[in-house]
């Protein structure tokens, strides 16, 4: 059976994902850098694997996938 990967991460499940601090995550929010959600107008801020991912930056410009060729 095919697992799902989680998409929708607290605070502190996205500062784990990324490496980073709580607050550091915090700031992007509020900084607007990273999009976050409240869910059902619960005070507890969700972010989305998509817009994680989205700040990652490759090192080098060229595809990652052809250095292993």
């Amino acid at each position: 059976m095919e697992q799902k990967q989680k998409e929708l991460f607290s605070v502190q499940e996205a500062a784990d994902f990324l490496g980073l601090s709580v607050s550091t995550i915090r700031r992007y929010i509020y900084d607007r850098r990273l999009p976050a959600y409240r869910v059902a107008n619960e005070r507890l801020l969700r972010v989305q694997r998509d817009d994680l991912e989205a700040l990652l930056d490759p090192v080098f410009e060229e595809d990652v996938s052809t250095l292993s060729e």
